[in-house]
């Protein structure tokens, strides 16, 4: 028998989920720059994609409430966060102090919008914590969101609010311990120090480790005072593929899941391990990366389900709308139905993103001992931690999210009763056009 909500009992991994899908159809007017390798364009191929699929009918989607002040400094630096709204092209050659104190520049560049932009996805972010607390979804996505750079007084890796952290405070005034699983090629470093002195939050990354940005995530880094055990690390060399990746992944997480029985979980699926990228030097399918999704699924447990990088956008496309499949339960075809941007994802035309024959340098000796040494951490973990009693912080107080009405026929959407295309710049300052590559 199906059932919603956070409801669900065990059982095997077919079983319906109530999926709640946040999404502004402006959020891909956004634009870093000329040649700059973030495109919040990929977004809104992943939701014409996945609309094209027909995926869009076996949700709930929800247009984000942006995120206000008060809602961005649960975390941020006050100053941090007024630096943030102020900022803009014109004005930043008079900032250059405050520039470089909060890392706003060349890999975090000021940009049309971009307070609005880091409202948006991190509304989103908090907006599917909040579908969870409450019960009204078992799995809530935002493929906005997932960026996991950002500190609480700084800029970081193309992030400049880290709402991973945000949706996370969100779920712990109503769960007692957040599992964050983070499979972007990059370590997870911003939410990882947010949460490295605390056992309410376990944190686990698997990412590329060595002169490679952040250059943070030892496999030694596990944690400090109170915290210590709750933070794993697995840093792994190029070109590994899906049978290894998942060689780690499954047996890691199984013990995770086990030894700290999360309430709830957060899954950031940066797209940037994916073979092909055009910063990641991973080498997994589209298929091996969704399979990190599907076994998190498997645990009936509450699942947040988040964007990150990647930065070859029509493979992006392919795999947030291949997962957005996996979440609701649905496997999608090969073939790419026919779209706007069909042109893209040239010459195969296929969901899945193959393998290439790149050098697997994670060698089976090296995995065999990265494992053991992560389950060996884990197992010294003290028991899963329970709250003491205590006042629990106020409900963010969003407005009610109201559910995206779809016109099969035009694919306008309406919010409100107010009837737009996707590439309206509606309610929004006009930024610049640009390509999909």
């Amino acid at each position: 028998m199906e059932t919603g909500g956070n409801s669900l009992t065990s059982g095997s991994d077919g079983t319906k989920r109530k999926v709640s899908y946040f999404y502004d159809p402006d959020v891909g007017n956004y634009y870093y720059g000329q040649g700059h390798a973030m495109k919040p364009h990929r977004i809104r191929l992943t939701h014409t994609l996945l609309v094209e699929y027909g995926l869009h009918k076996e949700m709930e989607v929800v247009k984000p409430y942006p995120a206000r002040d008060r809602d961005l400094c649960q975390f941020h630096a006050d100053d941090y966060v007024a630096f943030l709204r102020g900022i803009t092209p014109e004005t930043m050659q008079d900032q250059a102090k405050a520039l470089e104190r909060f890392n706003v520049g060349d890999d975090c560049p000021v940009f049309n919008g971009l307070y609005q932009y880091c409202q948006t996805y991190a509304g989103g972010s908090i907006g599917c914590a909040v579908k969870l607390n409450y019960k009204h979804c078992d799995i809530a996505i935002n493929w906005a969101g997932g960026l996991h750079h950002a500190k609480k007084c700084e800029a970081s890796g193309f992030c400049y609010v880290n709402d991973i952290v945000l949706s996370i405070l969100e779920l712990l005034k109503y769960h007692k311990r957040v599992l964050y699983v983070d499979i972007d090629i990059h370590h997870g470093d911003g939410v990882e120090e947010a949460f490295y002195t605390t056992d309410r939050v376990m944190t686990v990354s698997f990412h590329k480790y060595g002169d490679y940005f952040p250059g943070s995530g030892d496999l030694r880094d596990i944690g400090y005072g109170k915290g210590k055990y709750y933070a794993v690390n697995v840093p792994l060399n190029d070109g590994i593929d899906d049978e290894s990746f998942q060689s780690l992944f499954k047996p890691i997480v199984k013990q995770v899941m086990t030894a700290y029985d999360p309430e709830a979980v957060v899954l950031q699926c940066g797209a940037d391990s994916l073979a092909g990228d055009r910063l990641g030097r991973f080498n997994l399918s589209v298929k091996g990366h969704a399979e990190c999704v599907r076994y998190m699924r498997s645990f009936n447990v509450p699942l947040l389900l988040l964007g990150g990088g990647g930065y070859t956008i029509r493979n992006v496309a392919r795999c947030w709308c291949y997962e957005t499949g996996v979440a609701v339960g649905k496997e999608i075809d090969e073939k790419l139905p026919q779209h706007k941007y069909y042109e893209y994802f040239g010459p195969d035309f296929s969901i899945n993103v193959a393998p290439s024959n790149m050098e697997n340098k994670n060698s089976k000796q090296m995995l065999d001992k990265i494992r053991s040494k992560v389950l060996e951490n884990i197992n010294k973990m003290p028991c899963a931690p329970s709250v003491q009693f205590q006042e629990r912080p106020p409900d963010t107080d969003f407005p009610e999210l109201e559910e995206e009405d779809y016109d099969a026929s035009s694919r306008s959407r309406k919010w409100d009763g107010a009837s737009y295309d996707s590439n309206s710049e509606n309610g929004q300052p006009k930024l610049q056009n640009h390509p999909v590559e």
